[in-house]
């Protein structure tokens, strides 16, 4: 029996069952948002939520049979048992906002397609990194916040007015949306120098900054993608040896046998 739930549970049949399944539950969460779509089939969208969590609750139950402890030291797993966890949890008086979350079920996507996962522990393992070029990010957007409130505040009070005013308006500029005939030329025809305070700020901020981001995330996929390269190697060599020792042993008793043989006759 145990073999058996565990076959099934490994087998790719189930998990693609299972990403269909978490895909179709994505599209009618979304048709939820239609009011004139719930009118005529809520009913029909209840009973498939319903079915839903059916299944996910059943699969985790199956997953802890086959996989027992290791189920609970596998992140991916705990994550997947929390999210049906919450589903499970009754959408009565209080409890509204367990209805609301029961959209990370499409997290779930993530844990059952390896190329997804594989992206978000790049991303998990680059935390420490990302956190140093935030926190410098952080020092180059507090001064230049600074020296914008103090130069243009006085004749540009909606943008930089405040230092939190500041801050915004050079966020909307570090993502280019509109930052030159919006903001930056509308400065310049009362501060005509005003372009050698702004273009150093996008060149840092917005081409050196993002693209050191850019550039760890990178380095931490080629360096996943060099770790699994070597498991395939050392698991093919571990593969070769016993291939190997099992020849020798093979070509022993081969040996063995002829000098029977000989013995024999």
């Amino acid at each position: 029996m145990y073999t058996i739930v565990k076959t099934f549970v490994d087998s790719s049949k189930f998990q693609n069952f299972i990403i269909g399944l978490i895909i179709l539950n994505g599209i009618t969460m979304g048709l939820e948002t239609s009011k004139n779509f719930m009118l005529s089939y809520s009913s029909f969208i209840e009973l498939f939520d319903m079915f839903v969590i059916s299944i996910f609750t059943i699969e985790i139950l199956l997953r802890i049979y086959a996989h027992r402890v290791s189920f609970f030291k596998d992140p991916w797993s705990i994550f997947d048992f929390l999210i049906v966890a919450i589903s499970l949890v009754p959408s009565n008086a209080g409890f509204e906002i367990f209805r609301i979350l029961r959209v990370l079920r499409l997290f779930r996507l993530i844990t059952v397609v390896p190329q997804m996962r594989k992206i978000v522990s790049a991303l998990i393992s680059v935390i420490p990194g990302m956190i140093s070029i935030a926190a410098l990010m952080s020092l180059f957007f507090y001064i230049f916040a600074i020296m914008a409130t103090q130069l243009y505040g006085e004749k540009f009070p909606e943008w930089f007015g405040t230092l939190g005013a500041s801050f915004y308006t050079l966020f909307q500029i570090m993502t280019l949306e509109s930052w030159s005939m919006g903001i930056v030329r509308p400065v310049m025809e009362v501060y005509p120098l005003a372009w050698v305070f702004f273009v150093p700020f996008i060149f840092l901020v917005t081409f050196v900054m993002i693209n050191l981001i850019v550039a760890i995330v990178v380095d931490a996929m080629a360096e996943i993608n060099k770790d699994e390269n070597s498991h395939i190697i050392d698991e093919v060599h571990v593969s070769e040896i016993n291939t190997n020792e099992q020849i020798l042993a093979l070509i022993k008793e081969v040996k063995e046998l002829k000098i029977m043989l000989k013995t024999k006759y």
